[in-house]
């Protein structure tokens, strides 16, 4: 990348990530062969992910221009950002999975929503169930009480059906 435009172009490629990104993780990607690598950003990419390897100085430039801080602490060394757009937890999850199968992957720190979060944080956040699995059990959730109402009022319904059939019966007989 040698020309000055060419580096504004991609710091602002950079920033505007930074932006839109519910959450990015950095990562040393050292020690990692080609196979890891290719395996690691197609894992990224199935989960919505993007998996870009940048250069230190441009993030510098791109997280200070959005008031960013501390973040650049760890723009040292070969540096890989997973950038979030849709879902916060995905980078974590995929990210945290794949540190514990190849150690050589470092995750170094991230950005949730604007904030600076620790390895640890990182790893909390994996832990937490996906977006599709907490909507499902919000729904659940939800269902519960109305399927619960449905079944008090069918009560008095079907109380009233079995004197109404009682009725029948007995004018029957009476005839």
């Amino acid at each position: 990348m040698g020309s000055l435009e060419n580096k504004k172009v991609v710091v602002g490629e950079i920033t505007e990530k930074m932006k839109e990104a519910k959450s990015f993780i950095v990562t040393d990607y050292r020690g990692l062969n080609v196979a890891q690598v290719t395996k690691l950003r197609s894992e990224l990419r199935k989960a919505g992910v993007e998996y870009r390897v940048l250069k230190n100085t441009l993030m510098t430039i791109a997280a200070n221009d959005i008031g960013l801080e501390g973040i650049q602490d760890y723009f040292k060394g070969p540096t890989a950002v997973a950038f979030g757009v849709e879902d916060a937890v995905a980078p974590a999850q995929v990210l945290a999975k794949f540190a514990k199968e190849f150690e050589a992957l470092e995750i170094k720190a991230g950005v949730l929503e604007g904030k600076l979060i620790t390895v640890d944080e990182i790893k909390a956040l994996a832990d937490l169930p996906s977006r599709e699995v907490l909507l499902g059990k919000l729904a659940n959730v939800m269902q519960s009480p109305i399927a619960g109402m449905a079944n008090v009022l069918q009560g008095p319904i079907r109380k009233l059906g079995y004197a109404l059939v009682e009725i029948q019966k007995v004018k029957e007989q009476e005839a």
